[in-house]
């Protein structure tokens, strides 16, 4: 028997978990500032310089040990770094008297990384957090008994109990039982799912009043949830175009800093022969303001909340890079089937024909068509089967059956004989079909439906029409994007007639029929010749080559599907189109923090620079404001994005 073990992992702050440095820090922090608020109380109100310089010096070691270390480190690599800039600053000040100031650039600096660590880890971790809705045991039937388990101890086809009211703790189908699921961690839906035998359900999702019994189909560490959390990983370690500019930028910056701080404390005193010691400070100043914190988390910080926020409703960005060219989009490309149309056929018209003495109702015509459709296999049929279950019908069970293929079925049903399909079957069996039910079967025909005709014996007795229709929120999502000033069509592998329906009744802009998987590349490439920046919305799996094509690629219901999951640059896990208009406000509005956090970045330590060389700054000024209290309102600013809801 399996017994249940302990899962170590959250029940200690151990040496390496994140939470336990950042209690280190903390308490790190709380030490420097007793020992600073203490040497400051004795230079300036006992008077006694040297006490005064030990206890500034150990704030230095306690705080800043791990900056100086680093620092020197750069150094001896030959390379300039944010660590080096403070420690010069820090050493210098000590140098020219002005120890208390030393110690609080390094002890406010601290305060600056622990901020910026503690915001982007908090970030990270939001997601990370996905992980914890799944429960830890699981119920499993084994022998007629209930065994609590551990769910690293589960493994496929096993079965467990999830009682109402509890999460499910493992990827699975359901195989006994009935009830709501709220799939909101995973899917971003705001509704409850029906879950029933044969339903497909995810780890983490909640849930509702019916006890489920569900077969186990994946490990814990190949859950939904659990993919959900590498990929986001992953993708928060991708740079963006605008970090790739940061970081090189970087490069440049710093050693010109350098080289500026050095002409400021050498020539002004050898030229105007003043004191070096002011200019020295001047210098110093200057090599703390212009450390380029704020600037360097200005973009990383902002693009990790705006993937985080997305994949929290329902959409993984693969990276920084998407979110930005998300942005930029001119063109929205869709597929048809199974994007904007649900992707299986619906009757839509039930016409009974004949004289009113013999005239079947519609629910009649119907039960009589699902009859002779009842082991057919073909989409048509299962149309007709479903539509015959939504009317409360008992479909009748056919004495013999005969599929007739490319024309239709024929069968034999409480002693008639009953024929259901195209007109070559109703003419080849010897059925007269009206001239003006023709007629109204091209009409039908027309407006991008497929008709099948109904006859019992040798008299048709209706038609019924079917087609995919268009998702509920398809018509709606079109006009937003075109609000927006996008660019929709929409390419399809359909015949013309059904797709020029389809894009009638979306309002879109063009659409493209009967294409192959290659005629859809050449289409998304005339595009991208055209407008620039084309993103291609499919299912993620036939649409795969044009998916990779387009600029962003964005797959549709990517929830279970690891095709995907893997094709796309973006993947929402719900089939729900109204998550492409979130998305692109979600993106706009992440380049527009991005470039907030950089200009004010650039602006505010551009004014404290010349104010430094001016001599208007001091040390305690340029640390506390210009990098401290920027890199704080950089990451406050970034962080907005992470409360962004569809």
């Amino acid at each position: 028997m399996k017994k249940a073990v302990p899962y170590a992992p959250r029940t200690l702050l151990r040496k390496n978990s994140p939470y336990g440095k950042e209690r280190k820090k903390v308490v790190t922090i709380i030490a420097s500032a007793t020992l600073l608020s203490l040497g400051l109380s004795i230079k300036f109100l006992l008077n006694e310089q040297a006490p005064a310089t030990i206890l500034f010096l150990a704030v230095v070691a306690v705080s800043g040990y791990q900056i100086v270390r680093r620092g020197l480190s750069s150094l001896l690599k030959k390379r300039l770094d944010m660590n080096l800039l403070m420690t010069l600053a820090a050493a210098g000040a000590f140098l020219i008297g002005h120890g208390e100031e030393g110690a609080t650039v390094i002890f406010l600096f601290y305060i600056a990384e622990f901020l910026e660590d503690y915001a982007v880890e908090k970030t990270r971790r939001s997601v990370g957090a996905l992980m914890k809705l799944a429960p830890e045991l699981a119920i499993v039937k084994k022998d007629g008994k209930e065994v609590s388990v551990h769910v690293h101890e589960v493994g496929p086809k096993e079965t467990i109990l999830v009682r109402p009211g509890e999460r499910i703790p493992l990827d699975g189908v359901v195989e006994k039982g009935f009830s709501l699921v709220n799939q909101a961690p995973i899917t971003g839906e705001s509704m409850p799912v029906s879950k029933q035998v044969g339903d497909e359900v995810y780890a983490g999702t909640l849930n509702g009043e019916g006890l489920l019994e569900i077969q186990v189909t994946k490990r814990i560490e190949e859950t939904m949830i659990s993919k959900i959390v590498q990929l986001v990983e992953k993708a928060q370690e991708q740079k963006s175009p605008t970090e790739k500019f940061i970081d090189r930028f970087a490069k440049y910056y710093t050693p010109s800093v350098v080289l500026l701080a050095t002409l400021v404390a050498i020539v002004p005193p050898i030229l105007f022969s003043s004191s070096f010691d002011n200019w020295i400070y001047r210098a110093l100043t200057l090599l703390v303001v212009s450390c380029p914190c704020a600037l360097a988390i200005s973009t990383p910080v902002s693009i990790v909340s705006g993937i985080t926020s997305a994949a929290r409703n329902g959409a993984l960005i693969k990276g920084g890079t998407y979110i930005e060219e998300m942005s930029k989009m001119k063109v929205f490309a869709f597929d048809k089937t199974g994007t904007l149309t649900k992707g299986r056929l619906e009757v839509t018209d039930i016409i009974p024909v004949g004289l009113s003495s013999s005239k079947l109702t519609e629910r009649d015509l119907v039960v009589l068509a699902a009859g002779c459709e009842r082991y057919s296999t073909h989409p048509l049929s299962a149309a007709i089967r479903r539509k015959a279950e939504e009317l409360g019908k008992v479909i009748p069970d056919p004495e013999a059956f005969q599929y007739i293929s490319g024309q239709g079925n024929i069968a034999k049903c409480n002693g008639g004989r009953i024929l259901s399909g195209n007109r070559n079957l109703i003419k080849e069996n010897g059925v007269y079909l009206n001239p003006q039910v023709d007629e109204q079967m091209m009409k039908l025909e027309s407006r991008g439906k497929t008709t099948t005709v109904v006859a019992e014996n040798s008299e048709v007795k209706g038609v019924i029409a079917m087609a995919d229709t268009v998702k509920e929120n398809a018509v709606d999502t079109v006009r937003k994007l075109k609000e927006m000033g996008l660019k929709v069509v929409m390419i399809s592998g359909d015949n013309e007639k059904t797709a020029k329906v389809i894009a009638g009744q979306l309002g879109i802009d063009g659409y493209f029929a009967e294409l192959s998987p290659e005629d859809k590349l050449k289409i998304i490439d005339e595009l991208r010749r055209e407008e620039k920046h084309v993103v291609m919305v499919g299912d993620g799996v036939n649409d795969a080559p044009a998916l990779a094509k387009a600029n962003l690629g964005i797959a549709m219901g990517a929830i279970g599907s690891d095709v995907a999951l893997e094709t796309a640059d973006i993947a929402l896990m719900h089939d729900d189109l109204s998550k492409l208009s979130y998305l692109l406000d979600l993106s706009k509005r992440t380049v527009k923090v991005m470039k907030q956090n950089i200009y004010s970045s650039i602006l505010i330590k551009g004014s404290l620079a010349v104010l430094a060389v001016l001599g208007f700054a001091t040390l305690w000024l340029a640390v506390g404001i210009g990098d401290m209290g920027l890199s704080l309102v950089v990451i406050l600013n970034a962080m907005r994005l992470s409360l962004i809801k569809d």
